[in-house]
């Protein structure tokens, strides 16, 4: 009878450690997270950058023993921003890596592609760099969105615009889910104001054949532009504006990324607007730049970028919400984790999650590229 009493302690043992072990990307010593970004292509600055920036925090937790004695590891794949890709990688992701959380995932299109593989799945999407409304409407408990939206976006610098009394305004933008989720933003803001877009045009995803709607926007005269695209596509929109002639203002939602677009115009892009989700990079004025800066510095590197913060700041949000999980770690549990994270400071970046609502911040700054690709703001 006492072996037997034995035996089955043995056993509810066995069952539990392995349920312990049970859930996916989850074991004794690590913690597997999977990313798809655009590593190649046209948008390679975003997704490179966006990796970079979490590396460098999820690098310094590592070395530093883990999180609850686990270390992460970030498996990124290359989707070149193109949705039938980051669909594949998801995919792989979640059935053969087995990976416990998605990360990191860059753009409107690859985002709205993955989704239904998020929700069958169950599984966490923190953090991706987009502002687009089909992650924040309707609810979804999967998604965190760590960066303001679109609408918070386009209705500063419409704001901005419309207080210095500028009214023509058009709108250039990407023929996807990211182009129509900046018209939608952009749309919304000019009717808060009893107005319209001057001038509405299309381009194609990774694509630098804009002439045709440079002409479009440029036949309405307006007095400001707004681009939605990412950087190659837009550098070649404001060269082709130029060479029209049109002295129109230039503005860009930040998912563009800042410096390699900055690096695509060289003195061409003085003068070029764009709107900022996270702290200016360059400043010491609040601790998560320095903390930031201090890991740049400590890679051997003194380039700094708006979207490498963008990664640094979402991967500390993820790593305080697996903290909040404890040691025995689930994607619920992760989930539970991440809602209590209501009014917490990353560093002078406050980040406002709740059992309710899954978009942390609102924080939308507006920069502009000044001599030597220098960004004021």
């Amino acid at each position: 009878m006492r072996f037997l009493t034995h035996s089955l302690i043995a056993a509810a043992a066995i069952v539990a450690a392995i349920s312990a072990q049970a859930e996916n990307g989850v074991s004794e010593h690590s913690i597997r997270i999977g990313q798809s970004a655009a590593l190649s292509g046209p948008a390679q600055g975003l997704g490179q950058e966006m990796r970079s920036g979490a590396k460098l925090y999820f690098d310094q937790i590592n070395a530093s023993g883990g999180i609850h004695g686990r270390k992460i590891e970030l498996e990124s794949l290359d989707d070149g921003y193109e949705p039938d890709q980051a669909t594949a990688n998801t995919k792989k992701l979640i059935n053969d890596s087995k990976v416990f959380a998605l990360f990191g995932y860059v753009g409107t299109p690859t985002s709205q592609a993955v989704l239904p593989l998020v929700n069958e799945a169950h599984i966490p999407y923190i953090g991706a760099f987009t502002g687009a409304q089909l992650l924040r409407e309707p609810f979804n408990r999967n998604v965190f969105n760590v960066r303001a939206s679109y609408f918070d976006e386009t209705e500063k610098i419409a704001e901005q615009l419309t207080t210095v009394g500028v009214k023509k305004i058009a709108v250039l933008y990407q023929n996807d889910a990211y182009g129509k989720a900046g018209l939608a933003g952009m749309e919304k803001a000019l009717a808060k104001r009893q107005l319209k877009p001057a001038a509405t045009a299309t381009i194609e995803r990774n694509s630098t054949d804009v002439e045709a709607a440079a002409k479009t926007i440029h036949a309405a005269q307006p007095d400001a532009v707004l681009v939605v695209s990412a950087y190659k596509s837009v550098a070649a929109v404001v060269l082709a504006l130029k060479k029209l002639g049109n002295a129109a203002a230039i503005h860009n939602l930040s998912f563009v990324g800042s410096v390699p677009l900055a690096k695509e115009l060289g003195s061409s892009g003085i003068g070029v607007h764009i709107a900022q989700v996270v702290p200016f990079p360059w400043s010491g004025t609040l601790q998560v730049s320095r903390d930031y800066q201090s890991l740049v510095k400590k890679a051997g590197r003194d380039n700094y970028s708006f979207t490498e913060l963008e990664g640094f700041i979402a991967a500390r949000v993820l790593g305080e919400g697996l903290r909040r999980a404890g040691r025995d770690l689930t994607r619920d549990k992760l989930v539970s984790a991440l809602e209590s994270m209501n009014k917490v400071d990353i560093g002078g970046f406050p980040i406002n999650f709740s059992s309710a609502n899954h978009n942390g911040s609102n924080f939308v700054d507006l920069t502009i590229i000044g001599s030597n690709g220098k960004f004021l703001h």
